[in-house]
């Protein structure tokens, strides 16, 4: 099959050693998985997944949270792939409250205004969704309308990974959405290969030919594949727009410790906005499921075949872990697309 892409034949050529690779976007996972890309490279190449869905890594204690918020009578607004998502005491989806899916901050905000009761807005996401959340704070939501702020911030979970040694890195395929609000100065704090790519086959596959040709050269720098979206700087509006509306903060993420400057909280300035004040709701830590290896997943150490539930105890619709829920998780992807090798 190598062959019949350039890309993939120029890859075989160059690969004279055993390499692992990790992604950090859950949509890289959907689009290698739906294009079969890993039965392109060579059996000496391994593209791992790592903490690249931003339902996958919240932990349970954020979805306890959300449960409780419900239990006071707060209308609830989320994203769909969050209704499934187990807590400690069933999901959104099964709670039995005011829970609605929208598409974005600025439909919470219409409910908001449309209402007399308190709504929540469960707002997920990395730098890609962050500054958006912030911008429509900025506009002076309705009193009525608060966030339950669940944000990560990517390279703080690089950092992590690398000081463990956990998956044996060789390098970074980088993930284009963030870095199109991002830029690439971030990334370069990290000694290893990283390239930025795109979502199409082929702009996966020139990622990762990237990585091997800077390691073949002895080199660790940031590349860029995805130059009609990416840029070095980034987006610097919508970065300040997120700094001015949020700070980092140590979070717990799901598969992780707490992590230092992962997250993001409101700052003081806008805390009319924090569910967590408004309603006192504390995020607790939890233990996981015993016998789930989503958090060996999103760690880059076992993929979804390796886990005794997945697609027997553990479906889409009986999730019984987070990576078997959204349409970026791990899980559910292999599920759709009928992997059961690697």
């Amino acid at each position: 099959m190598a062959g019949k892409n350039p890309i993939a034949e120029k890859i075989h050529e160059l690969t004279d050693r055993d390499l692992t690779f990790m992604h950090v976007c859950g949509t890289h996972e959907a689009a290698i998985a739906r294009h079969g890309i890993r039965s392109l490279l060579p059996k000496n190449v391994k593209i791992v997944m790592g903490p690249g869905c931003p339902v996958c890594i919240t932990p349970q204690g954020e979805i306890d949270a959300a449960l409780e918020l419900a239990t006071k009578g707060c209308i609830i607004a989320t994203y769909g792939d969050l209704l499934r998502v187990p807590g400690s005491n069933g999901s959104l989806e099964s709670c039995g409250a005011d829970v609605r899916v929208v598409q974005g901050i600025f439909k919470a905000i219409e409910i908001a205004k449309s209402t007399d009761k308190e709504v929540v807005f469960i707002s997920v996401g990395f730098e890609t969704t962050a500054p958006t959340v912030a911008a429509m704070l900025l506009t002076n939501p309705p009193k009525n309308f608060s966030i339950l702020s669940c944000h990560r911030l990517v390279p703080p979970a690089m950092k992590w990974l690398l000081s463990q040694g956990e998956a044996a890195l060789h390098g970074f395929v980088l993930p284009g959405h963030v870095l199109t609000v991002t830029g690439l100065d971030e990334y370069r704090q990290f000694p290893v290969p990283q390239v930025v790519a795109g979502f199409e086959p082929d702009d996966i596959l020139l990622g990762i030919l990237m990585l091997i040709q800077q390691i073949r050269d002895g080199v660790a720098r940031v590349d860029n594949a995805y130059p009609r979206v990416v840029n070095d700087e980034g987006n610097p509006k919508a970065i300040a727009v997120m700094n001015q509306v949020f700070e980092p903060c140590d979070v717990e993420w799901r598969g992780f410790p707490v992590i230092p400057l992962s997250g993001l909280k409101l700052r003081e300035e806008f805390s009319q906005y924090d569910a967590q004040k408004k309603f006192g709701v504390e995020i607790k830590p939890t233990k996981k499921h015993a016998a789930c290896i989503c958090d060996k997943i999103l760690r880059g150490i076992a993929s979804p075949v390796d886990c005794k539930l997945f697609d027997k105890t553990c479906t889409p619709r009986t999730p019984v872990g987070p990576c078997m829920v959204s349409h970026e998780g791990a899980c559910k992807i292999w599920h759709h697309y009928h992997i059961r090798n690697v």
